[in-house]
């Protein structure tokens, strides 16, 4: 049996993925795509998305990764549902990528993107999964808009629910601001900043029992660690900012990345310490994490492929 042999490969099927597609495509570099688990990636569980460009009045979060991939396909991507389950990198030029799709298909590759993402943290209640998309997110300045001169809440204690929390505070009429331990893990300069909001209500040593409602959240029911004390607050949003994995266990041991598991470019390229294999998006990016900003460098790594490929006299 032949394997098949791919000029560009694209693993992953958000705005990075799709994105880079568009231009692989156009650039003639016939590229495959392959969907991965959650076809789509983290714009599927927004039902609103309001600050991508070019769309006034907003657009459903699927019903714009629908058309994404409908852009891709018609310059020829050939986009399959699928997951790289297994990767082997070559570091020579001379040589082929070997991807393992879905435990038993492999295929060869000139020029791999990988788009696959980072998965944020969720607390994991089951009041809280039920009623993501209905109030409950973990990115305030996607969603905090919809809740302005609302009460809402967020959970987290680092720089990223620090910042967020000081977003919320200047749209939100008051932030509840959860902190598991009796201290934060934010630097100064941002602890600083929560401080200095008088409508940022700050509790050290409190958790999360459940998030309150139905459809939409109405209410969240917490608790002091240290006192055992129950105590239920009314909010319209709940915003968990304990973090984001990215989806890189895959390329351990074979491309470069950070403590956290974030893959580490060359400077302002999408490039690895591979020859041929990009990054782009969330997998890469873990200061600005946002759509545009995703499909931008999507746009990056297509141009940085063909360029690779033009360089191999391909």
């Amino acid at each position: 049996m032949s394997i098949e042999k791919i000029k560009t490969l694209i693993i992953g099927s958000g705005p990075a993925g799709y994105t880079a597609a568009i231009y692989a495509s156009r650039a003639d570099l016939k590229p495959v795509l392959y969907t991965g688990m959650e076809p789509g990636g983290q714009l599927t569980t927004t039902t609103d998305v309001d600050n991508f460009p070019g769309y006034p009045n907003g657009i459903d979060g699927p019903k714009m990764m629908e058309e994404l991939k409908a852009q891709a396909e018609r310059f020829g991507t050939d986009v399959r549902i699928g997951e790289a389950t297994k990767v082997a990198f070559s570091k020579s030029k001379d040589d082929l990528h070997e991807i393992t799709i879905d435990h038993d298909k492999v295929v060869h590759a000139k020029t791999v993107i990988i788009s696959t993402g980072a998965s944020a943290k969720y607390l994991g209640l089951e009041s809280e999964q039920r009623l993501i998309g209905g109030g409950v997110s973990a990115c305030a300045v996607c969603d905090g808009f919809f809740y302005k001169g609302q009460e809402v809440a967020i959970v987290g204690g680092g720089d990223t629910a620090a910042e967020e929390a000081t977003y919320l505070a200047n749209i939100c009429s008051k932030v509840t601001m959860l902190v598991r331990r009796d201290e934060m893990r934010a630097s100064k300069a941002m602890q600083h900043r929560v401080n200095s909001k008088e409508n940022i209500d700050l509790r050290y040593n409190t958790e999360v029992v459940e998030v309150v409602g139905e459809n939409v959240v109405e209410g969240l029911k917490i608790i002091n660690n240290k006192t055992k004390e129950t105590e239920t607050i009314n909010i319209t949003g709940f915003f968990v900012a304990i973090g984001h994995k990215p989806n890189t266990d895959l390329f351990k041991d074979q491309l470069e990345m950070d403590e956290t598991g974030y893959i580490i470019t060359n400077g302002k390229t999408t490039k690895t310490n591979i020859p041929g294999v990009f990054a782009s998006g969330d997998v890469q990016d873990k200061e600005y994490r946002q759509a545009v900003t995703a499909a931008g460098t999507g746009c990056m790594a297509a141009l940085d492929a063909e360029r690779y490929l033009a360089s191999i006299g391909d």
